[in-house]
C-alpha cells in the first residue's frame, strides 16, 4: 500500500509516469506542478493533491496477434520463423510465449512497462485457452482440473474449466508454467491435439485469422492498462 505524504519523485514513479531519476529531471526542468504550483525537489504530496506532469509521453502501441501453428515466439533456429519475421510491424515485441505447436492470442507492444505486470503470476491475470485432446476426457475431468493438478511435483492453482465436447474443453488459468496446460492434460494420460489461447485479461481474438493482427485501442486499451495499474 502507498504511504502518504510521499516524495514527489516516488509518487511519479508509483503512478508509472517514469522512474524516480527521470522524475527528478522533470521536476528540475519545471515540468511538474503540485496544486498549480511548480514542484521542487524533495516536495511531498498527499492523496488529495493534484499533480500535473507537463511532458509529452511516448505514445505506445499495442496489438492483438493470432499466432499460427509453426511460428516461434522468440529465438527461432535456422529453419524456423518467429513473430517478428512474420508481420510487417516494426519496433514491437511479443509479451509472453506460445509454443511452436500452439496457436492464438499474443499481445505485441513497444511498451516494456507492462511485461512484468502481465507475466508475473502474483498478479493473477486471467488467460483463456481452448484445448482439444486425442482421447475422450475422463470422468470428473472438469472437477479435477479445476481443483489443481500435480505436474511433476508442482500443484497448479485453481482454474475454471468448461467441457465443450467429449474431446474439447476451455480453461481459464492465472499462471503460466512452461507447457502448463499440455502437462496438465498429460497428467490424465491424454495427449493434446490442439491448443489455442483466445483471451488475455479483457483482450480477445475477436475473429482474427491465423497470422492477422489488430490494434488495441479505445475503451479496450483503457480497461487493459487500468487492470495492469497504469492510469
Amino acid at each position: 500500500m502507498a504511504e502518504y505524504p510521499m516524495r514527489i519523485n516516488k509518487y511519479l514513479a508509483h503512478k508509472n509516469y517514469c522512474t524516480r531519476r527521470a522524475a527528478d529531471a522533470l521536476i528540475d526542468a519545471g515540468k511538474v506542478l503540485i496544486n498549480g504550483r511548480r514542484a521542487k525537489l524533495g516536495d511531498k504530496v498527499t492523496e488529495t493533491d493534484v499533480v500535473d506532469v507537463r511532458f509529452r509521453a511516448k505514445q505506445h502501441r499495442y496489438f492483438a496477434y493470432n499466432k499460427p501453428r509453426g511460428i516461434i515466439t522468440h529465438s527461432p533456429e535456422e529453419d524456423e520463423r518467429d513473430i517478428r519475421q512474420s508481420i510487417p510491424l516494426v519496433g514491437v515485441f511479443p509479451i509472453g510465449r506460445l509454443d511452436k505447436d500452439s496457436t492464438g492470442l499474443i499481445i505485441l507492444t513497444d511498451d516494456g512497462r507492462i511485461t512484468d505486470k502481465l507475466l508475473n503470476p502474483e498478479y493473477e491475470h486471467e488467460k483463456e485457452y481452448v484445448v482439444s485432446t486425442t482421447e475422450v476426457l475422463p470422468a470428473h475431468f472438469k472437477e479435477k482440473m479445476e481443483s489443481g493438478v500435480d505436474i511433476e511435483g508442482y500443484m497448479t492453482k485453481p482454474a475454471a474449466v468448461h467441457v465443450i465436447t467429449p474431446k474439447k474443453f476451455s480453461i481459464v488459468i492465472t499462471e503460466g508454467k512452461k507447457h502448463q496446460i499440455r502437462r496438465m492434460v498429460a497428467a490424465f494420460g491424454l495427449a493434446t491435439a490442439s491448443l489455442e489461447r483466445v483471451r488475455v485479461m479483457n483482450i480477445k481474438l475477436h475473429g482474427l485469422k491465423p497470422g492477422e493482427f489488430r490494434p488495441i485501442t479505445g475503451r479496450e486499451l483503457e480497461t487493459f492498462l487500468s487492470a495492469l495499474g497504469f492510469e
